[in-house]
């Protein structure tokens, strides 16, 4: 977070290294991803996956990028 002060980031740094935070069952950012690709055909996933590495962005990011795409060369 770079808008948090050096007191911030201490307490912060306190509070995760005293405490174990609660877990809960709510999908995290990974776990939509992995459900996201999964939902897709293996070439699509990987082609998709490849594409996310080399331009340091998530596959969702590709993937709106792409629709976005498409619905520009329909209008």
């Amino acid at each position: 977070m770079a808008d948090m002060t050096d007191e911030e980031y201490d307490a912060l740094d306190e509070l995760l290294t005293k405490t174990t935070p609660r877990l809960t069952n709510i999908p995290g950012i990974f776990a939509r991803q992995r459900a996201l690709l999964g939902a897709l055909d293996e070439v699509s996933a990987n082609y998709i996956m490849t594409k996310a590495e080399a331009f340091h962005k998530t596959p969702s990011e590709i993937i709106g990028e792409m629709v976005r795409e498409k619905i520009a060369v329909n209008l």
